[in-house]
């Protein structure tokens, strides 16, 4: 209830904002195009297809803010026509203004509130909206699953040992990982990365790389 109410008090004033410079704008645009020979409801239909394109510009900004689509050129299609639905409201207000600078700084001020409140609706809109994360991975960052490691027993597994002394079976399976690892990431493997792939402690899998670097690959 706290979090609607401070919610309405947040954003209230702008929406008001919006609806009564939408009304001076629209009732400039009709009675100008009303002058101008389109009588009955065609001068209410040009007004409401000006200020609507206003408003749909604007929310489909928003949608390609939270959908992060990108413009194909210098200004996005719906700026443009945001921009030039703008241009129109403000051409009517200015028209139905007295000759003077007061009078068009004063015809104006519908329109220039109401670009105020929808680009204001637009950033609250967009910044409440986590930024979107990533879904593409490069192959080279990507996790390469390890071979299944042969049974071993507890005394193989966690015994430092001397590089003589390491079972074959072991020696064979850390070399299949080496050549993968060098084959996925172009780089030799280290000892960490062997210790954290084959599961075994930071002295064995030294004595394993060491026994890697000195017995070359058998065919």
């Amino acid at each position: 209830m706290r979090r609607l109410a401070r919610r309405l008090l947040d954003s209230g004033p702008v929406v008001v904002l919006a609806a009564i410079a939408g009304a001076g704008s629209f009732t400039h645009i009709h009675d100008t195009a009303t002058e101008h020979g389109q009588d009955g409801w065609m001068a209410w239909a040009v007004a409401v297809c000006v200020d609507l394109t206003c408003v749909m510009a604007a929310r489909e900004r928003q949608r390609d803010a939270a959908t992060g689509r990108q413009r194909s050129g210098p200004v996005s299609w719906p700026a443009l026509v945001l921009a030039g639905g703008v241009v129109l409201s403000l051409a009517a207000n200015l028209h139905q203004a007295e000759a003077s600078v007061w009078g068009w700084l004063v015809a104006a001020t519908p329109a220039g509130a109401f670009l105020i409140a929808v680009s204001m609706l637009e950033r609250r809109a967009t910044a409440s909206r986590p930024a979107p994360v990533p879904a593409t991975v490069t192959a080279s960052a990507a996790p390469v699953p390890a071979p299944p490691m042969p049974e071993l027993t507890p005394v193989d597994a966690d015994a430092p040992g001397s590089a003589a002394g390491l079972p074959p079976a072991l020696v064979t399976f850390a070399r299949r990982v080496a050549d993968e690892h060098h084959a996925t990431h172009g780089a030799p493997i280290t000892a960490e990365t062997l210790r954290a792939r084959l599961g075994v402690s930071d002295q064995l899998a030294a004595d394993l790389l060491r026994t890697l670097h000195a017995v070359p690959e058998t065919a």
